[in-house]
C-alpha cells in the first residue's frame, strides 16, 4: 500500500512538472521565433524604404541576416537588384523567385525551397522585392530546440529525484499511521487471545458431567473475570480510537483547571486509603485553561489511577498543581520502582506496560496513549521522568488570564 501510494506521489509530480516544462519551455521556443522573424522583417522594411540606394548589413543596425533586394516594374521586368552576398546574374531563378512571391497575397512569406524570406513594398509604380536568408534563423531554432529537450530531460530526471526524495518524506505519516494500525490490531488480538482461551477453556469443562458443584462454580468464575477483563480492554480500546473525534474544539470553553484537579483527586482519595497509600495535594488556586472539563479531568484521573497501580507498598502520591509562566503544570508524582530512560520513549505507545503482569489487573496500556491524544488536542504537552525512586508526569497547559 505505502509503496504504491509512493508511486502514486511520483508519477502526479511527474506529470505536473512535465506540463509546466512543457509550457515553460514552448512559450521560450514562441516567444524566440517571434522576436527573430519580427527584428527580420523590420530589417526588410527598412531596406525596403530605401529602394534606390545600394545597401550592405553594416549599413543598418537591424540587419544581421544576408539579404538581396529587386526592383521590378509594373509590368514585371526587373529594374534593378543588390545585395553583395549572392550572384545575382541569373535572371530565370530571379524571376521565379518573384513568381512565388506574388503567388500569395501576404506582404510577408517564406521560400521554404530556398530557405528565404520575402517582403513586398509598393512604391508608385514598382514594387520592391527584399529577400533575406532565414538558413541561421532555422539553425538558432533547432539548436534553441535541442537545447530545449535537454534542458528538459535533465530538469525532469533533476525532479524524479526530488520526487522520489520527497515521497518518502510525505508518506511517512501515511506509513507510520498504517503500521501503527497494524501495531494496534496485532496487540489487540494478543491481549484478547489469552481470556479467549480461558473463556473457550472452561466452558468445555463445564460441559463435561465428571465434574462436582464447586468446581463448576469456579469454571464459571473464570469465564466471567475473563469475560469482564475482554469487556474493559474493548471499552479502553474504543475509547482510545474515539479520543480525537470526541475532543471537540467548539466545545472548550474556559475553566477552572485548581478545581478539575481537586476533584479528581477526591475521587482517589478513598481508593489511595483502601490500599494504604498516601495521596497529597499542592494546588494552587485559580488557575485557568481552555479546554473540555470532562476529557482533561480524565487526564487526572488517568495519571492518578496509573499513580496507586504502580507506586510502591505505603508510598506517597503528590499532585502539584502551579503555574509557569503562560502554562498551567501539573505533575502526578509517586514513589515506585524507577522507569529507565528507554521506557520512558515508550510508555505513552499503545498496549505498552512496563510490568506485564498488569494486564490481569485491568492495566492494558492505553491509558497514557488516551492522556496523551487528549493533552495533545488542547495544545499542550505530557512527558514523564523518573529519578532517585520518583516517577513524575506533567501535564502542560496553556493558561487563561484569571
Amino acid at each position: 500500500m505505502i509503496g504504491k501510494l509512493r508511486l502514486k506521489f511520483i508519477l502526479t509530480n511527474m506529470v505536473i512538472v512535465i506540463i509546466l516544462l512543457s509550457i515553460l519551455l514552448g512559450m521560450i521556443l514562441f516567444f524566440t521565433r517571434v522576436r527573430m522573424e519580427k527584428d527580420n522583417i523590420q530589417m526588410m522594411r527598412d531596406i525596403a524604404a530605401r529602394p534606390r540606394a545600394p545597401m550592405r548589413p553594416a549599413d543598418s543596425s537591424n540587419m544581421n541576416l544576408p539579404f538581396f533586394r529587386l526592383t521590378v516594374s509594373k509590368e514585371g521586368e526587373i529594374l534593378s537588384c543588390t545585395g553583395g552576398y549572392y550572384d545575382l546574374s541569373d535572371e530565370e531563378l530571379l524571376y521565379q523567385m518573384v513568381k512565388e512571391a506574388d503567388a500569395d497575397e501576404a506582404e510577408t512569406g517564406i521560400i521554404d525551397a530556398y530557405q528565404l524570406r520575402y517582403l513586398k513594398h509598393h512604391v508608385r509604380e514598382e514594387t520592391v522585392y527584399v529577400f533575406s536568408d532565414i538558413s541561421s534563423e532555422i539553425r538558432a531554432m533547432k539548436g534553441l530546440i535541442t537545447n530545449c529537450m535537454l534542458i528538459g530531460i535533465a530538469g525532469l530526471g533533476l525532479f524524479l529525484i526530488v520526487s522520489i526524495l520527497l515521497s518518502k518524506w510525505a508518506v511517512a505519516p501515511v506509513k507510520r499511521a498504517w503500521e501503527q494500525q497494524k501495531q494496534f490490531i496485532a496487540d489487540a488480538s494478543h491481549e484478547l487471545k489469552t481470556p479467549l482461551t480461558v473463556i473457550l477453556t472452561n466452558a468445555e469443562l463445564l460441559q463435561d458431567e465428571g465434574y462436582d458443584k464447586k468446581e463448576y462454580h469456579r469454571f464459571a468464575a473464570s469465564i466471567q473475570m475473563m469475560g469482564q477483563q475482554m469487556r474493559g480492554l474493548v471499552e479502553e480500546m474504543l475509547l482510545l480510537t474515539k479520543a480525537d473525534d470526541s475532543v471537540q474544539t467548539k466545545s472548550f470553553q474556559r475553566l477552572d483547571w485548581s478545581h478539575t484537579i481537586r476533584d479528581a483527586s477526591l475521587l482517589f482519595d478513598a481508593v489511595f486509603f483502601e490500599k494504604n497509600l498516601t495521596l497529597k495535594t499542592e494546588i494552587k488556586e485559580n488557575i485557568y485553561v481552555r479546554g473540555d472539563e470532562a476529557k482533561l479531568k480524565q487526564v487526572a484521573e488517568i495519571l492518578l489511577d496509573n499513580a496507586q497501580k504502580y507506586c510502591k507498598e505505603k508510598a506517597t502520591t503528590t499532585v502539584r498543581l502551579s503555574r509557569k509562566g503562560r502554562q498551567a503544570l501539573l505533575e502526578v508524582s509517586d514513589e515506585g520502582e524507577e522507569i529507565s530512560a528507554e521506557e520512558l520513549e515508550k510508555i505513552f505507545l499503545r498496549f505498552y506496560r512496563i510490568d506485564k503482569a498488569r494486564s490481569m489487573n485491568h492495566s492494558y496500556g492505553l491509558g497514557l496513549s488516551i492522556a496523551e491524544r487528549i493533552v495533545q488536542a488542547h495544545k499542550g504537552k505530557i512527558w514523564a521522568e523518573s529519578s532517585n525512586g520518583v516517577n513524575t508526569f506533567f501535564v502542560s497547559l496553556p493558561c487563561e488570564p484569571n
